[in-house]
């Protein structure tokens, strides 16, 4: 076990604080995985971009970084200062007056020997913890003051594992949340694939049926070329008229295929659809409040 020079109760109060800080820190690796993850269903759902749009997307995806981390950075350091707080409120009881020294926050040596910890020490120990969380008995030759002080500490333990335990709950929510998101996005996404392949094959139906109109035409042009020379400028008329009866189709096909994609957006699926997505997203908002009122409270 590493030496912080301090006692076995005190090396466990560091412990459960580490473990929290890692709780925090995978939480916030994951908002920043899942920003990412948003990006890629999205907005990457073409094969090239240009530079325009990459730039476009980075800067977006940079905006929402930088918020995360930086949100993440306020939250150590507020965090931080409210336990220093518990410790000198903790020592103001006594009449004692704690001293800091900045320049050690920034020892080499002594933040190596931290991580070391963390790796080696802080597995190993996870038995005592829940050891030394136990409450004990209290010597029979304490007095008044150590009484109070450790029933104020039984009382902070339960509301810190009250605190835990709500923070847990809201971690689950808030990724339940994400998951729903991705899955409702997606859902999105294949329905108007599938709708853009019906509408697709119809319009190649059509356009086979007209080209076997076409040339059914050319083969009795062609016959009727021979069995009668009179009737072949009526004929090539007549060609002329269907091929322009073709264009005509064609166009009314695109501007009926664009008309059947406007009324795809207006059906109450692609309504329910972005109904869904607003909402999750106004649940992932107000989950991030309520996570953030949590912090502050904390």
């Amino acid at each position: 076990m590493a030496d912080f020079g301090f006692n076995e109760h005190h090396q466990n109060e560091v412990i459960n604080y580490m473990r929290f800080a890692r709780s925090k820190r995978l939480l916030r690796l994951k908002t920043i995985d899942s920003c990412f993850q948003d990006l890629k269903d999205s907005r990457l759902v073409e094969e090239t971009f240009t530079v325009d749009e990459v730039a476009d997307m980075l800067d977006g995806l940079q905006v929402v970084v930088r918020g995360e981390v930086e949100m993440e950075l306020i939250n150590t350091a507020h965090t931080n200062v409210l336990l220093l707080r518990q410790l000198f409120s903790q020592a103001e009881k006594f009449y004692l007056r704690l001293q800091t020294d900045i320049s050690e926050l920034e020892n080499r040596e002594l933040l190596e020997q931290v991580a070391e910890f963390e790796k080696t020490d802080f597995k190993s120990n996870s038995k005592v913890n829940q050891e030394s969380s136990k409450p004990k008995l209290a010597p029979l030759n304490e007095g008044g003051v150590s009484e109070l002080l450790n029933k104020e500490i039984s009382r902070l333990q339960e509301e810190n594992d009250k605190l835990r335990a709500r923070l847990r709950t809201l971690e689950s929510q808030a990724m339940s949340a994400l998951d729903e998101k991705v899955k409702a996005e997606r859902a999105l996404k294949d329905l108007q694939k599938i709708q853009g392949d019906q509408q697709c094959a119809l319009r190649a139906q059509e356009i086979s049926n007209l080209e076997d109109t076409v040339a059914a035409m050319q083969a009795d042009f062609e016959k009727s070329l021979t069995a009668n020379a009179t009737s072949q400028k009526e004929l090539q008329e007549s060609l002329v008229l269907a091929k322009h009866d073709l264009l005509r189709v064609q166009e009314q096909l695109s501007l009926a295929e664009k008309e059947l994609e406007k009324k795809f957006q207006q059906t109450a699926a692609y309504r329910n659809m972005k109904e869904i997505l607003s909402k999750k997203n106004d649940q992932i908002k107000d989950l991030r409040k309520r996570l953030q009122r949590y912090e502050s409270d904390e």
